[in-house]
């Protein structure tokens, strides 16, 4: 069971690296990066446990071409299947 935990966590980290060494390259190439439309809705509670949901807009937010959320960008594939984000 240890020697499977070990192996899964190796696979993780050269699949990180693997990622990480793609991104770079796309980098060089102008290429890593696009913008996704995010719909933003806000919740603000009101009185008797009742919630009023207010719809804010479509803000574009820079994403990662990539695997897993790289230079402090979600990943593309990630936030197109999320596009509302609540506050």
């Amino acid at each position: 069971m240890v020697r499977l935990l070990v192996a899964l966590a190796v696979a993780a980290g050269v699949l990180w690296v693997g990622d990480w060494a793609v991104l770079g390259i796309r980098v060089s190439h102008g290429t890593a990066y696009r913008v996704v439309q995010v719909k933003q809705f806000l919740a603000t509670p009101l009185k008797g446990n009742k919630v009023e949901y207010d719809y804010m807009g479509a803000t574009p937010v820079t994403c990662s071409r990539s695997i897993f959320p790289q230079h402090g960008n979600s990943a593309c594939w990630w936030l197109e299947r999320h596009s509302s984000q609540w506050e």
